[in-house]
């Protein structure tokens, strides 16, 4: 007989149907390496697996109104669109009157073409295309098999989705590269690709040749953690004056959750985390996927019911690790309501005095929270009325518009009316600030 903790609410399970495998070769990617935990396998998910894992996933989520089928990889859609015509015909079966399914598959588009797109806007999947900026940037790391560049292939994959209206959104990996263009990259998504939706992730690279984390130190393609901030703060400023309610950016829907309701809507940013798991196209089943590692694995699928291994003592205990191993420096820090260290994959720093733990981007984080910190207030405190986010603009808007004509009315010698101060704490002069 199984034992279990209380069911979570609901958890995410991030199925990979072929492991590992990918038709590209993307330098950065983490997870390629992921293949040594296989030697000798297809890596190919039997019906058997992909049924039992859509079957427990839908029996899970008891008295949820929607539950979302997570499909990735490696590439996801080298498993052929007949293995996922089978996997709604499984959904179908499984599927609870009253409740809605939501599928989502991440790909790199290579292989979407208009039979893939009508099946996916048919079945109303919600699709995530990595393309990491304009031309250059994206090509600097997003190679395929043979070294050449895939921009082409992914560009093509988005007009594809768009011709087809199938839902989607841009996964952009940051890195050093396109790091020091925030807004070109930004601006490419909004006014070339016409784009509505932006996840940003970073790349924090640290891993040696079987894939298993190691040391303190990142490759030179991992975006550095002032850079980071500058690329966020860059970016928000030209969204919160002209983009709130008409492009979607997750972490500063994320971050601005915290500011409204207390916690964060992203795991990275909340306080413990263990609620997003990750299917090996075997059945193994690991406590997250940036941590398919022996040491973190719950089980098998086939072995053991899914909502077993989800809440196990392991699993338990590997998100409340998050919290209780926070170093001092974090849990005195003014933004821990809305940081609470990030992503403990992240983790692998001293804090100033010496205690392990610091997140590698902290610095950064820390620079852009502090920077939003008022956007964010305004913002909360709009929507706590019942009034839109977008309203921040105006606000925002109007404020420029008093603080021109105070700059236009004051004299050179006089203090600048943004309220700057120099290091000892006097007030800067226009001449010296604004009227510079």
């Amino acid at each position: 007989m199984s034992v279990t903790t209380a069911a979570p609410a609901a958890f995410h399970l991030m199925a990979k149907p072929t492991g590992a495998v990918c038709n590209l070769d993307c330098h950065y990617c983490f997870f390629l390496k992921k293949e040594a935990l296989y030697p000798g396998s297809a890596f190919r998910m039997s019906d058997e697996v992909m049924e039992r894992h859509i079957r427990e996933t839908i029996e899970a989520h008891q008295g949820v109104p929607e539950v979302t089928i997570a499909w990735q990889g490696g590439e996801p859609t080298l498993m052929g669109l007949d293995f996922y015509r089978r996997a709604m015909e499984a959904e179908r079966r499984y599927q609870r009157p009253g409740t809605t399914i939501q599928n989502t598959i991440q790909t790199n588009g290579a292989l979407l073409d208009d039979e893939w797109c009508t099946f996916l806007r048919a079945n109303k999947f919600l699709v995530g295309i990595s393309v990491d900026g304009p031309r250059e940037m994206h090509d600097a790391y997003r190679r395929d098999k043979g070294g050449g560049p895939t921009f082409d292939k992914a560009i093509r994959a988005v007009r594809l989705l768009q011709a087809q209206q199938v839902e989607y959104n841009i996964l952009c990996t940051v890195n050093a590269v396109n790091s020091r263009h925030p807004l070109e990259v930004y601006r490419f998504y909004r006014d070339e690709l016409g784009a509505r939706y932006i996840q940003l992730i970073p790349v924090v690279e640290r891993v040696n040749e079987t894939g298993y984390q190691e040391g303190d130190s990142v490759t030179e393609r991992s975006v550095r953690p002032e850079q980071y901030g500058r690329f966020l703060i860059e970016i928000f400023d030209e969204w919160v004056r002209r983009d709130v309610g008409r492009m979607f950016v997750q972490v500063f829907d994320g971050v601005l959750a915290s500011w409204i309701r207390g916690y964060s809507s992203l795991c990275i940013f909340r306080p413990t985390c263990g609620d997003g798991v990750a299917l090996e196209h075997n059945g193994d089943l690991y406590s997250c996927d940036h941590f398919v590692e022996p040491k973190h694995l719950l089980g098998n699928i086939r072995e053991t019911p899914l909502l077993d291994l989800v809440t196990s003592e392991k699993q338990r205990k590997f998100g409340q690790d998050k919290q209780d191993t926070l170093p001092r420096y974090c849990r005195e820090c003014e933004f821990l309501f809305t940081c609470h260290g990030e992503c403990p994959k992240n983790r692998f720093l001293r804090t100033p005095d010496g205690e392990p733990g610091l997140n590698y981007l902290c610095a950064g984080l820390k620079a852009f929270f502090q920077h939003v910190d008022r956007p964010m207030k305004i913002m909360a405190g709009l929507m706590r009325r019942g009034l839109p986010a977008s309203d921040v603009m105006q606000v925002l808007a109007a404020e420029a518009a008093r603080f021109a004509a105070a700059a236009a009315r004051a004299g050179r010698n006089d203090p600048c009316p943004c309220g700057a101060r120099d290091e000892e704490g006097k007030p800067i002069k226009v001449k010296k600030c604004h009227g510079n």
